[in-house]
This record gives structure tokens, sequence and C-alpha cells, in this order.
């Protein structure tokens, strides 16, 4: 049983520091059924979970299948600095309203996915707020400058001219001190978090605390593109909060290649049915659009139910091989004389009008399923479908 858990445990994972650390946790709840802690860290800086950071879930909740109790950490305090990994400028500071708003919504996606009975929902402003002056000094006095500067996305920032806040200075201090209070076993995090998670186990050794916790990293997921990483800004990507048919219907978006990846790091099947699935695809057994369709059921499951799940299939089906028009989409209502790129951008169908240009120059843009080819057009009163390739749609009362 050890040996199965370590294989799941090991799946997609992107590098693991202190391997040996976690096979002795894992061999003890085996062996006498003592719980070690696994932390992950959540800063509220959005409403809303894409299946990115469900990665990140789903290897918690394998851990809670073998012994591991998580410690889901919401950074209501860090959040107010916002980490700056990864970032080329400092970020906005959130209002505690935002927050609080962020944090109802974050941990009620979140148990979708994680076994609510084995999580702890932990806050870290509870400890970092009780710090003070003279223990943030002391917590600072342990990392350098120079170090500090080690991190790529801060040594860009400085060669490049770019301010970087003091206060930021202080978020991987302040996240390895969640480590120090927490006490926890395991951390986890992206490998975009690599300094940050190294600093748990450096400050667990400067507190005295007995034990270096392990780092598990995860990789980033890439979005609908194959390319990039999964991101709202980039508008590659499938949020947990979307309807049923969305999440359905962008999930059969993706390529053949990357539908594996997203079965490794999202799917609940064990890696022993996903080679069998492979090999079945491969030998042409089963088609690669049927293997796709059921990972959009499942995760669409997840997030939802079968029911309505199948209904989304189902929608998917009637539209997409018929060409029907959906029976639900949004409506908007523009005034009279809207130039068409600029009521695909408000309608939500475009992220910039010269995109839109672009997509009306290669056809790819219908008014009431018509193709059109004038980027100049303008709408004159009355209703419209607009769409844009096959699953973009919207209704637009032009007034």
């Amino acid at each position: 049983m050890v040996k199965k858990a370590l294989e799941e445990i090991n799946r997609g994972i992107a590098e693991i520091i202190d391997m040996e650390r976690i096979e002795k946790l894992v061999t003890k709840y085996y062996e006498d059924g003592t719980i070690y802690t696994v932390k992950a860290g959540f800063d509220p800086t959005a409403p809303d979970l894409h299946l990115g950071h469900t990665v990140l879930l789903h290897k918690l909740a394998t851990f809670q299948k073998f012994g591991g109790r998580v410690q889901f950490l919401i950074g209501d305090f860090t959040a107010m600095i916002g980490d700056p990994t990864g970032k080329s400028a400092t970020r906005k500071v959130l209002t505690k309203e935002q927050i609080v708003k962020n944090i109802a919504s974050y941990t009620q996606q979140a148990f979708k996915i994680l076994d609510e009975g084995k999580t702890d929902i932990v806050y870290n402003n509870d400890w970092l707020e009780a710090l003070g002056a003279s223990g943030m000094l002391q917590l600072a006095s342990n990392l350098t400058v120079a170090r500090m500067l080690e991190r790529d996305d801060f040594s860009k920032r400085y060669t490049s001219n770019t301010p970087i806040a003091v206060s930021e200075f202080m978020y991987p201090l302040l996240q390895g001190y969640d480590s120090v209070h927490l006490k926890c076993d395991i951390e986890i995090g992206g490998t975009d978090q690599k300094f940050n998670l190294l600093m748990g186990r450096q400050l667990q050794k400067a507190y005295e605390i007995k034990k270096q916790q392990a780092v598990l990293m995860m990789p980033i997921l890439e979005g609908l593109d194959g390319v990039q990483k999964m991101s709202k800004s980039l508008d590659n990507y499938i949020g947990v909060t979307e309807k049923p048919k969305d999440i359905y219907g962008k999930i059969l978006s993706i390529s053949d290649e990357l539908m594996w990846r997203y079965y490794e790091l999202l799917s609940t099947k064990s890696l022993t049915n996903i080679e069998q699935l492979k090999k079945d695809v491969a030998s042409r057994t089963v088609h690669p659009k049927t293997a796709k369709e059921n990972l959009a059921l499942e995760i669409t499951t997840r997030f939802y139910n079968e029911e309505l799940a199948t209904l989304a299939k189902e929608e998917f089906n009637s539209v997409f091989k018929t060409k029907k028009v959906p029976t639900e989409m949004s409506e908007f209502e523009m005034a009279d004389g809207i130039w068409i790129c600029q009521a695909l951008v408000d309608a939500g169908l475009e992220p910039s009008t010269s995109q839109g240009r672009r997509d009306i120059k290669q056809n790819a843009v219908s008014i009431d399923q018509k193709k059109i080819s004038d980027e100049k057009l303008n709408l004159s009163i009355g209703e419209y479908i607009l769409q844009v390739g096959k699953k973009r749609f919207a209704k637009v009362k032009v007034r």
C-alpha cells in the first residue's frame, strides 16, 4: 500500500525536495496511523479558481487519501502585500472587503475537490498580525538583500530599474514563517514558488522547530492553447465556476496531446487506467475524441453533477454537430450604429477590437450564422446573434 501511495504522490510532480521524509511520513501512517500535515497557501487575490489552481488541490486530495491532513492556508495577511512571484511590477493592494469576499468563494470551490473532514482552513493574519515590529525585524534578519536578489523576478526588475517595494521582500519570509507557526511536515506549491517554499525549510531550522518540511512542486498547467500557462489575462483558462456547457466545450477544444497532460494532473483515474487508455487510443481501439469527451464529463461532473454534465454534452453535440445556435447565451444591449469590432468586445467575444478585426479577416465571425467580411460594419437597430469561431455566441440588441 505504501508503494501505491508513493506512486500517486509522485504522479505529475515537477520536483520533490526531501522525498525520504515523505516516504517516512507515509510509512509511519500505515504502520501506526500517525497523521502528518500538508500545507498549501492560497492568496485570495480573485474570487474564482481556474483548473490551473486545482492542480495543487488534486495533489492535496491525494495526500488526504494516504494519511495527510491538509492545512489550507488562506493568505489574508499576505494578500495585502501581494505575491511578487513572476510579476514585473508591484501588485495592487487588496482591501479587507475584497479579501473576505474572495475567501468565501475560494473555500466553497476548494471543497469540490478536498475532503472537508480532513482539512483545516487557517488564516495567516491570525499569527502574522501578532508578530509586531520586533517579530518582523527578527524575521527579516534571516535573509540578506543579496540572497533575495537571486530571485529571477526581483533580479530582472532590479536591473531594469523597475521599482520593488520593500514589502515585497517580506513576502517569502512571511510565507516561510507560516511553516514555522504551523509546524507543517510537507508544503506544496507550483514550480514558480520554489524560492518561497524553500524559505519555509530555512526558517523552520532557524526557529528550531526540530523538523524541516519536505517540499513538493507541481508543474504549471498549460492553458487551452497548450503553450502558455493557464491564465485569465491570457484568456486561455477554464474557470471552475463557468457554466457546465462552457467547461465541457473548452475541454473538448484542447489538443489530443494536451489531453494526456490534463488527464495526469486533473483526472482522478488511476495511473494504470490512464496508461491503458493511452494504449487503447494508440491502437485505435478508442477514438481520441471519446477519451476527451470522458475527461470533459469527469471534470464537469466534479464541479456540478452528472446530470448537468450529461446535459452539457448533449447541448454541445447539438450545437456543434448540427451547427445549431445554443439555447442559452449572454444578452447585451448596445447603441445604434455600434462598430462590429466594438460590439464583439462589449459582448465578451473578443479581447480587443484589433483581434476582432483579425478574426473578421480570417472568416471567423458570423452574424445570424452568416460569415461577414466587412471589418468596418456598423450595426443598425435590431437583434443579432454574434458568433466567433465555433464556440462563442452572444445575443445583441441594438437600440
